[in-house]
């Protein structure tokens, strides 16, 4: 796969110069230190790495650089504006929806596209959609409902 020099995130064109190979999870840690993302396992099976690509929630860890293209990348760090966390995050905390915080953001991006596409969604979507975020805590009960208090914001919260 040829370099890859320049990549879409939160809103920008980021200049990189990276092997088309490499993941999307490293070259937003490493080379944009954009690190709210986790390594997790590896193998897109846990969650941790989630971004946004075109607004569809991604594993980061096994999607390659390449693969990108000229789709828009969002990651936790777009969420916040202007100092203000977004009503998700307030969510998240407000409901203590976190112990150790690493599988957070990429709960937050997956609960975004659900609230972004089902306003009001029932527990039994949240769960289903939510699905394949691992928290290793298992906080599911609080993270259940922060995504409802967070629903309850309105248009804000999408």
């Amino acid at each position: 796969m040829s370099r890859i020099t320049e990549l879409r995130v939160n809103g920008r064109v980021e200049r990189i110069d990276a092997e088309g190979e490499r993941s999307l999870l490293s070259v937003l840690r490493d080379d944009l230190d954009l690190t709210g993302c986790k390594y997790g396992c590896g193998e897109g099976q846990c969650g941790a790495c989630t971004v946004l690509l075109d607004g569809r929630p991604a594993r980061s860890c096994i999607t390659s650089i390449g693969g990108v293209g000229q789709r828009e990348v969002a990651t936790i760090e777009s969420l916040e504006h202007d100092g203000h966390l977004h009503p998700l995050q307030e969510a998240f905390l407000k409901m203590d929806a976190m112990q150790c915080g690493y599988c957070t953001s990429g709960m937050i991006l997956s609960a975004y596209a659900l609230l972004r596409d089902n306003h009001n969604p029932s527990e039994g979507q949240i769960i289903r959609h939510m699905n394949g975020n691992i928290c290793r805590c298992g906080t599911y009960q609080r993270i259940i409902a922060a995504i409802q208090e967070a629903a309850k914001a309105g248009p804000e919260a999408k």
